[in-house]
């Protein structure tokens, strides 16, 4: 069965749904970028900083401590389980779109590796591989790229007639 385009000949109650679902979805993903921001955690020193702490820095306008491995085991278990359950779901939205098979591979794919090399690169740089913070950061903003182009393009072709679409 061909599923490409499908998402545009859905019942227009459908289509609100899957749209109220993707807005909310989306208030929920830059929520979390704006916890992200109020952390510190969008310069390499401030992602360093927030979870290896800054105790050695005696001038430092808020104290933070290297998070204990307990912590650092749930924040990783969370949010790899709940951002890989995030793009599934986007990932099958993109799916059913109109879109060039290649997009949907990429759209689909990467913010998968992405959540493995944030989360893991941000393990990784707790163990003591600082250079990962490089890593985390780059993956980071794939994954906030491709969550957003894969959020605008199904909202999008949510409400498009089916005789708009481009083949």
């Amino acid at each position: 069965m061909n599923y490409n385009g499908l998402l545009i000949n859905l019942p227009t109650g459908i289509k609100w749904f899957i749209g109220a679902f993707v807005l909310v979805l989306s208030i929920g993903f830059y929520t979390g970028l704006l916890f992200v921001s109020q952390t510190s955690s969008t310069s390499s020193n401030g992602l360093v900083e927030n979870y290896m702490g800054n105790e050695d820095d005696v001038e430092a306008e808020v104290m933070k401590f290297k998070k204990g491995d307990r912590e650092m085991l749930t924040i990783i278990h969370t949010h790899i389980l709940s951002m890989s359950f995030i793009f599934f779901l986007l990932g099958i939205l993109v799916w059913i779109t109109k879109l060039p098979h290649k997009l949907k591979m990429f759209l689909t794919i990467e913010p998968l590796l992405s959540v493995v090399l944030t989360f893991g690169g941000i393990y990784l740089m707790w163990s003591g591989l600082l250079w990962m913070k490089y890593v985390v950061i780059l993956s980071g903003f794939f994954m906030t790229l491709t969550f957003s182009v894969s959020a605008i393009l199904v909202l999008y072709q949510l409400f498009l007639k089916p005789s708009t679409v481009i083949k």
